[in-house]
């Protein structure tokens, strides 16, 4: 049974340190793309401002 609690233990720390790691500048920058943004710099302004996806396709 110890060896069980032990193994649970262990996945749920592995599942808890990937959940709270925060994705790398290169794949925000590829999710940005999929939302029709040249970078995660523009679809943040397009979210907090006045930025639109538009002016990156002109």
């Amino acid at each position: 049974m110890e060896k069980k609690r032990k193994a649970l233990k262990k996945l749920l720390e592995a599942v808890e340190k990937e959940l709270l790691h925060k994705p790398d500048k290169k794949a925000l920058d590829r999710l940005s793309l999929l939302v029709g943004f040249q970078d995660w710099e523009s679809f943040q302004e397009a979210l907090h401002g006045e930025a639109s996806a538009d002016k990156n396709y002109k």
